[in-house]
């Protein structure tokens, strides 16, 4: 049973603008199956509440309660469900368990602010529950309220702490069994039995543990919050997620943090416990957006994947050094070439001849003009772009990202384009209709347009880095246990093809 446990009404709080009759009418039609107003220091009487039903035009099945927020002498605003009056500002919670034994005490939006309750208040004897989702809290705070409930086992709620009619509904509480009376409400949550509104999905990852949380009920303007927790298992590993959130930082400061062109927003890193908190997209990335676009959309993805890329580029950023590119590459072709060498594979030497023209040109590159370099992305393809809309019924508000910072270098302008040639040819080689549909030149085209970088010169240092994504590929086919495969096979010689121009 869903239940809207904290709003506020304008007719007895000051600080509220929608009536309890239209706050009513918008929770239920939210598919809420019920509502507690929470007015501050004010207890809806039982004739009010059934003018309020008649007025809402609510069906009898919809729970429509009375608690109170109060401004409690310890812990601040606190919210009780179950006192039979109105409680005045400084009430201690003492107090009120005194005057009235059987009430359900919540702390509110603790995490308001830049406040972070301490573990012993949270397990404060005097409350039943803490309120760990709230619109009144930063995305940061909800975080916070997630973790510590997992980590400490206290009974949560979500409340929407409504003062306005667009967002009624959006935080909602799950019981567990259903609710006539506050008295029900009260006994279910004193007894733990009802959690916070939202989805938790666990995503595994190389020496990370990634969870995607989206919170409370969906609304027309997708209103919901989205965050991607990240918990990094190893020290290395959590360099490399560090330096990507500083880089997306940056990028949101310097216009990707909203808007058509974007990157997952930053929210929280805790180098302690080796957490990053960042702002989870809705939406599908390009290659599966391509899959089953029609011409003209799949057209519009493609270029706009490539202007996203061309924006980047064209803020010239230098975020880490320079001088990493080089060393970088130079032990990541090593890994790629490892791979053959450890199995004995027999297009060993083809490969090894690869590498070291491509780590050669590179080289060469780098150094003959070392100004011309930018802050990249470094692993630019279409599993890492995604498409999305604020509002899926306005096409206006379609929106790109980028995600997956951590190989983001200062490094040659063709190393991004290069990359996505040649991961787009593969991740669409077993879909030739789409290669066929939604072509390569139209990524190029719309990149060289954007930047200006047109010449041969560019299209050859293109070629370079098609390559040299190719033997990342191939290595990688290896890893699966795919090396005697057709596809490492055919990588292996349009790399080759590609390094050709090269001589």
């Amino acid at each position: 049973m869903l239940m809207e446990m904290h709003a506020h009404t304008s007719e007895h709080s000051p600080c509220s603008s929608v009536s309890a009759v239209e706050l009513v009418r918008r929770v239920f039609a939210k598919g809420l199956q019920g509502i507690v107003l929470t007015d501050h220091h004010y207890l809806w009487g039982a004739e009010e509440l059934k003018h309020v039903r008649r007025a809402a035009e609510v069906p009898d099945h919809f729970l429509l309660l009375a608690g109170q927020e109060v401004c409690s002498a310890e812990l601040g605003d606190v919210l009780v469900y179950g006192a039979t009056e109105s409680l005045p500002l400084g009430t201690s919670l003492l107090d009120i368990r005194r005057r009235f034994p059987d009430v359900a005490l919540v702390w509110a939006h603790p995490y308001r602010g830049s406040r972070m309750p301490s573990d012993e208040d949270l397990r404060d004897p005097h409350l039943d529950g803490v309120e760990i989702f709230n619109s009144n809290q930063s995305v940061r705070g909800n975080s916070r309220g997630l973790q510590d409930w997992h980590r400490l086992h206290f009974t949560a709620i979500a409340g929407t702490d409504t003062h306005g009619a667009s967002y009624a509904g959006t935080y909602p509480t799950q019981f567990d069994h259903p609710l006539r009376t506050m008295s029900d409400l009260v006994e279910e949550l004193r007894h733990g039995r009802c959690r916070p509104f939202f989805k938790e999905i666990p995503r595994a990852g190389a020496n990370t543990r990634v969870t995607e949380v989206t919170i409370g009920t969906k609304g027309a303007d997708e209103l919901r919050e989205r965050i991607i927790i990240k918990s990094i298992e190893n020290r290395q590993k959590w360099k490399n997620a560090d330096r990507a959130y500083h880089i997306m930082e940056t990028l949101a400061e310097r216009g990707f943090g909203g808007g058509l062109f974007r990157v997952p927003r930053p929210i929280d890193e805790d180098p302690a416990s080796m957490i990053i908190i960042e702002e989870g997209l809705r939406g599908k990335s390009l290659f599966d957006k391509l899959l089953t676009a029609s011409p003209a959309d799949g057209r519009e993805y493609l270029r706009l994947a490539a202007r996203w890329l061309a924006r980047l580029h064209n803020c010239r950023l230098v975020i880490t050094s320079p001088d990493d590119f080089l060393p970088r590459e130079e032990l990541r072709l090593a890994k790629y070439l490892e791979r053959f060498t450890a199995i004995n594979h027999r297009h060993t030497r083809k490969a090894r001849e690869i590498m070291e023209l491509v780590q050669a040109e590179e080289a060469r590159l780098v150094r003959a003009d070392p100004a011309d370099l930018v802050q990249g992305h470094g692993d630019f393809h279409p599993k890492n772009v995604f498409l999305g809309q604020d509002n899926q019924e306005n096409r206006e508000t379609l929106f790109i990202a980028a995600i997956d910072f951590e190989s983001s270098l200062v490094l040659p302008r063709a190393f991004d384009v290069g990359c996505f040639l040649a991961q787009f040819r593969n991740q669409f080689f077993a879909h030739p209709a789409r290669l066929q549909e939604f072509p390569e030149s139209l990524f190029l085209d719309a990149y060289l347009h954007d930047t200006g970088m047109e010449g041969e010169e560019f299209r050859r240092q293109v070629e370079l880095f098609r390559a040299r994504t190719n033997l990342s590929i191939a290595a990688y086919l290896i890893k699966l246990g795919l090396g005697e495969s057709e596809d490492l096979w055919r990588v292996l010689v349009e790399a080759e093809q590609a390094v050709s121009c090269l001589g």
